[in-house]
């Protein structure tokens, strides 16, 4: 990387700017490394405050593989979970969607998301990537001609950071999406009404699958990280307080919405870490205005059910290191070109995914009894029905990238 001063702004050249130090800008930076393609991660906190996010892990088989193409799937090889199904609980009984069956023997891995930021980090130290931590007051300049550049400040520096394309990919909040012009960018957004009640605890998990409880109560699900460490989940209004729901009552709860043979071997304890979760659906688009390219939450959110955020930001990932891979090895622009509306074209199936699994499983406040008795018609169908589950599969374990 060329670095000069330029009055009182240290200036520094690179090949592709990314913002976002999370699991996407981290695993395109890999990417892109191991291909030889120069960049820059700037991200606004620290790393310790990164690795202290709390988010669900359920790798898609595309996405495990990937890993392991960018040299960062060692441990989750060793210590993660390979699921082959999952259940789905309604009526006091359980289904189980046999996922290596339904598919072809495709499965998911279950693997925390920190582990993976984790993972990655140690992969750009080891590999000497550059990662800028603390970087304040991004901001974004000339996206649309041919000389983009980010400024920012750092330990109280104005620094400049010339490139040949930014990619944005820091989150939701971040200031990627938001410097692309309002007439340019048409957003699309659904807002649920209820919230994901979550307890981590440090205890074995009740099941060695992931179960989703449909109840009369509210929805409720059964996850794990480890042998040692499990994650549950109770839907609960928007409104609610975590503050409202000690220990007790939140085992109470949840021992209720679950199937009696699963409440009996529950094994409950202190929770290390409770909050509540707000579920969205949400995609900007395009992807792609002049050099800049949004991936991840930048530009899509979904509900967590189904766990097909990161693995949405993955796809954009590849879909985006393709493209930026052939332009620097081949000089073919083919694929940038295409990035916005292949990327998009899997984000929208994954959005419809997320949303029909979302209203399968939850009780939704705003549905009477017709939709309820539809609602366990879906469930009905669904047990009976091979082709249904295998389609549920299919989308479960992810979807090819094309």
């Amino acid at each position: 990387m060329e670095v000069c001063e330029t009055g009182n702004v240290k200036t520094e050249r690179t090949r592709v700017g990314i913002i976002g130090g999370g699991p996407s800008g981290l695993l395109l930076s890999q990417l892109l490394h191991l291909e030889g393609i120069e960049n820059v991660v700037l991200e606004r906190q620290t790393r310790d405050y990164v690795l202290g996010r709390i988010r669900a892990g359920v790798l898609e088989q595309g996405l495990a593989d990937m890993l392991r193409r960018a040299d960062v799937g060692a441990r989750m090889d060793a210590e993660g979970e390979v699921h082959q199904g999952f259940e789905i609980a309604f009526g006091g009984s359980s289904l189980h969607i046999d996922l290596a069956g339904l598919t072809g023997g495709k499965s998911v891995m279950v693997y925390g998301q920190t582990e993976v930021t984790r993972d990655l980090y140690e992969a750009r130290e080891r590999m000497g990537g550059q990662v800028v931590h603390e970087a304040a007051d991004v901001a974004l300049h000339d996206i649309t001609g041919d000389a983009p550049y980010l400024t920012f400040t750092h330990q109280g520096e104005e620094r400049r950071l010339d490139c040949d394309f930014i990619a944005g990919c820091d989150g939701f909040h971040g200031v990627s999406r938001k410097s692309v012009p309002a007439d340019v960018l048409r957003t699309y957004e659904k807002i649920y009404p209820f919230g994901w009640l979550g307890v981590l605890s440090q205890t074995p998990p009740v099941s060695d699958e992931l179960i989703y409880a449909n109840h009369a109560r509210g929805f409720a699900l059964c996850s794990l990280r480890s042998r040692v460490l499990s994650r549950y989940y109770v839907q609960c209004p928007l409104d609610e307080d975590v503050a409202h729901w000690p220990d007790e009552r939140f085992w109470e709860e949840l021992k209720a919405r679950l199937p009696g043979d699963v409440a009996t071997r529950l094994v409950t304890g202190p929770s290390i870490e409770k909050s509540i979760a707000p579920l969205r659906s949400f995609v900007a688009e395009p992807l792609r205005h002049g050099r800049l390219f949004l991936a991840g939450d930048a530009a899509h959110i979904v509900p967590p059910t189904g766990a097909k955020g990161l693995n949405l930001a993955a796809s954009d990932v590849h879909f985006l290191s393709r493209g930026l891979i052939a332009h620097y090895s081949r000089d073919d622009d083919s694929e940038l070109e295409a990035y916005s509306e292949k990327a998009l074209a899997r984000v929208w199936k994954a959005e419809r995914f997320s949303w029909s699994m979302t209203k399968l499983v939850h009780h939704l406040p705003e549905d009477g009894a017709f939709d309820q008795k539809l609602q366990r018609a879906e469930l009905d169908y669904l047990a009976g029905s091979k082709m249904a589950q295998a389609s549920m599969a299919e989308n479960y374990v992810g979807l090819p990238y094309e």
